[in-house]
């Protein structure tokens, strides 16, 4: 069936509509009508994201482990038989985690290439104020390397099947290109300005459309379609995400007003209303430092104060309410900005971040799953036009620890485990946030080898002086 172009402005416009929405409000644009009166904006809800975000993205790490062989079943085999299998398994065993190896070194020289440190940051900021990310893993056949990218997700459509969520079959993403763009990357020219370039992907064919015209027609050079779309949150059997802006939306207005009218009032009270009582013309009242009112007999004049009787103190309760339900909606109480005023230790801290760590917790559920694919994508296009496979081997992502940790502590603990038996040094190490555990250790065995010869040739130098200040000794006490 013919992929209908036509149509595809007319597909997903309340998502494109919510994500327009949620990024003005990010970025301040909070007050429904524009007026003459004063509008103050307490972005809190920008700061919010990019508080969880940076928990969120704290010392991701990688580690690659080699698949598991085994030697099989050796029972009633001969002797050379068995210590053959032992010698292959031995090697096949060195065959894995030299690959294992090779796929993490592989994975963090594209990932530095493509400075993803920064990709990963942005993105995840884009992620949590639209709603949904996504992420392009292409190759480069000019210059011979794997790029990753961040598509907008304001021009990505997803197809799936049935009620399978994780099974896209077709994605389109749209964007625009001027005509010099379109001269460069496409060898087009045009009379417009600008076009609208779309690309239709499946895990066969790919289509590039310039406008509604087709301009390339091909079968997918990856087999697999090079888009990771994902959700910001999940939402029960929906493809697209939440966004972490509607939660906070509606605290974060009424702050606002509350904060703007408090303003307002302050303001009057600084500048005060003179108020006349049975006075008919008032030209000559002026409120100012040492004027002199002449008004008439039986008239009244004060000023008027509008902080008398304790009305201040509503609205400043008001506005510490309205501050704490933003923190219990966001999820991030006032101990994540560094407003703990008074030593904790480590578990009374963990229990006053419990909601921030459990929000973190859950997108960390989804991004694991998404940077593992985008592994996947990394070293299936290397075995593809490297020709080296290097897709054997497992993998797991090694978030780092949200809240402040004792090293020392952390070290001593991961010590008694390897020492019980419990991990394995490498385990220890990716537990630590080493990022090549393998060079570590390697590094760690040739000091060891080292030191152990430097202390046989000390011992030696050590046995061989302590025999010569013997022999002088008995000569010195033999008779004459």
């Amino acid at each position: 069936m013919e992929f209908d172009i036509m149509k595809l402005s007319q597909v997903d416009r309340d998502r494109f509509s919510a994500y327009k929405s949620n990024l003005a409000f990010y970025n301040g644009t909070q007050w429904a009508q524009k007026t003459k009166n004063r509008q103050l904006v307490f972005n809190y809800a920008k700061i919010a994201i990019d508080k969880i975000t940076s928990y969120l993205m704290n010392d991701l790490n990688f580690a690659f482990d080699p698949l598991p062989i085994g030697l099989g079943d050796t029972a009633g085999m001969d002797k050379n038989v068995i210590a053959e299998s032992e010698a292959t398994w031995q090697s096949a065993a060195r065959n894995a985690t030299n690959v294992a190896k090779k796929a993490e070194d592989l994975i963090y020289f594209v990932l530095d290439q493509n400075n993803c440190s920064e990709l990963d940051y942005t993105t995840e900021i884009d992620t949590a104020i639209l709603g949904d990310g996504c992420y392009k893993v292409t190759w480069d056949a000019v210059e011979k390397r794997v790029r990753i990218t961040a598509p907008d997700v304001n021009g990505l459509y997803a197809w799936w099947t049935g009620d399978d969520l994780t099974r896209v079959y077709r994605v389109a993403s749209r964007y625009q290109l001027s005509q010099d763009e379109v001269l460069l990357l496409y060898k087009k020219t045009t009379q417009k300005k600008a076009v609208t370039i779309t690309e239709l992907w499946t895990s066969t064919n790919f289509v590039l459309y310039m406008d509604n015209d087709v301009i390339d027609r091909k079968p997918n050079p990856y087999g697999f379609i090079p888009f990771i779309i994902y959700p910001n949150l999940r939402q029960p059997k929906e493809f697209w995400g939440v966004s972490d802006i509607p939660t906070v939306q509606e605290p974060q207005k009424e702050l606002n007003r509350a904060l703007s009218q408090l303003s307002r009032i302050l303001e009057v009270s600084g500048n005060p209303i003179a108020v006349l009582e049975g006075v008919e013309s008032s030209e000559d009242i002026q409120v100012k430092p040492g004027a002199v009112w002449n008004i008439p007999q039986d008239t009244k004049a004060y000023l008027l104060d509008l902080l008398q009787g304790g009305g201040i103190r509503l609205h400043i309760d008001y506005i510490d309410l309205v501050y704490k339900t933003m923190h219990d909606l966001s999820e991030s109480p006032r101990a994540a900005f560094g407003g703990v005023n008074q030593e904790m230790s480590g578990t009374a801290l963990e229990f006053e971040l419990q909601s921030l760590l459990q929000k973190v917790k859950r997108k960390r559920l989804v991004r694991t799953n998404v940077y593992k694919r985008r592994n996947d994508m990394i070293l299936k296009l290397w075995a593809r036009f490297m020709k080296e496979d290097l897709t054997a081997c497992s993998q797991k992502v090694c978030w780092g620890q949200v809240l402040p940790r004792d090293k020392t502590t952390e070290a001593q603990n991961e010590q008694l485990l390897v020492q019980s038996g419990v991990h394995s040094r490498r385990t220890a190490m990716d537990t630590l946030g080493v990022r090549d555990p393998e060079l570590e250790f390697n590094k760690w065995m040739e000091e060891r080898k080292r030191i152990l010869i430097q202390n046989q040739e000390f011992k030696a130098q050590s046995t061989q002086g302590g025999q010569r200040e013997r022999n002088v000794a008995a000569d010195m006490q033999a008779p004459l």
